[in-house]
């Protein structure tokens, strides 16, 4: 009923009435019908609503917010929640590869951002966030004030963020790119000159080049490998015993070694599962935290350029028991070209 993976063949579900006080029907329900005069005990975690929290109070039962241990068990995911997060990430990332050829010159973010919903609803998933941001667009990590009426031209940097729910859970990818060449025009040999001209190679230059060299363009090549190599250094980092600052600070390392560390604006990365963004935290200051066997993160390392441009890799990691993490969105961007 609610698309979750259970280990009980059925839900046992409460049914109630709008006109019912729902805390009440819980509370008096048989769920916790044998608990005699015991105080029927409910744990909230951080995004459960004031109201509703205020509400199962009022109605008798005992609040407890999330302990470390009954967190733990959200953060080690069973082998089951592996493959159902493999296949919603890869899934996710199999959109936005298929979205990228439908990509010409003059489309908005806003038009990319319908292809690529369309592309992940023609697959059953549901997305939840959608984020296009093209060339100095890209500079704000997240968006910001982006309107999505920006123009796509031939040399833009790409950057596409996405999140989709499958089975009850999370995506969240990122992919930088630049669309393919314009296709060039089908020649006419009905008048020769053109075609003369062509096998004898007199034209100047061909109609449609790739890309005119730049400073600016040469600079966005050189970006996109940083950050893939910060992607890379984060990635050998997740072992178990490792801390999560340890994780962060790897790619940040890369970035910064490079001269685009006051670029890099955000943390590395978080835990992912049922919902998008979950403890633990991979942040530079988090040197409390150890990862675990089962636990599973993004890495999302990116360098933003105000005014230029941005780029961002992100894939899902898996940290296992022999220390070499597993990668959960079936392969890395291969080049700016090839994400």
């Amino acid at each position: 009923m609610l698309g979750i993976p259970s280990r009980d063949p059925e839900l046992d579900i409460v049914i109630w009435e709008e006109h019912w006080d729902p805390y009440s029907t819980l509370f008096e329900s048989r769920l916790f019908a044998g608990l005699g005069d015991e105080t029927p005990k409910i744990v909230v975690d951080e995004e459960m609503r004031d109201f509703i929290v205020r509400g199962m109070a009022r109605a008798g039962f005992q609040t407890h917010g999330l302990t470390p241990e009954v967190e733990l068990v959200r953060q080690i995911k069973s082998p089951a929640e592996v493959e159902v997060l493999r296949a919603v990430n890869t899934g996710t990332v199999a959109a936005v590869r298929a979205t990228r050829p439908c990509l010409v010159a003059g489309l908005t973010e806003d038009d990319v951002q319908g292809i690529l919903d369309a592309s992940l609803l023609s697959i059953g998933f549901r997305p939840f966030f959608d984020i296009v941001l093209f060339e100095e667009d890209g500079a704000l990590p997240h968006g910001g004030f982006v309107v999505g009426q920006k123009k796509l031209a031939q040399e833009t940097m790409v950057v596409i963020d996405v999140g989709a729910h499958y089975l009850g859970y999370s995506s969240d990818i990122c992919r930088s790119f630049f669309i393919d060449p314009a296709a060039k025009p089908k020649k006419s040999y009905l008048n020769p000159l053109p075609f003369l001209f062509d096998i004898m190679g007199l034209f100047t230059q061909p109609p449609n080049p790739p890309h005119v060299e730049t400073e600016l363009h040469a600079e966005k090549l050189k970006v996109w490998d940083i950050v893939l190599e910060a992607q890379s250094a984060a990635a050998a980092q997740f072992k178990p015993k490792n801390t999560a600052a340890n994780v962060d600070l790897a790619a940040r390392g890369v970035i910064e070694e490079a001269g685009y560390g006051q670029g890099f604006t955000h943390r590395l990365g978080h835990g992912i599962g049922i919902k998008a963004h979950e403890p633990p935290y991979l942040n530079k200051w988090n040197t409390e935290v150890t990862l675990q066997p089962g636990m599973t993160f993004t890495n999302e390392p990116g360098v933003y350029l105000l005014n230029k441009f941005g780029v961002r890799h992100e894939d899902i990691y898996l940290v296992t028991e022999d220390g070499e993490a597993e990668l959960l969105t079936g392969r890395r961007a291969l080049g700016p070209y090839n994400p």
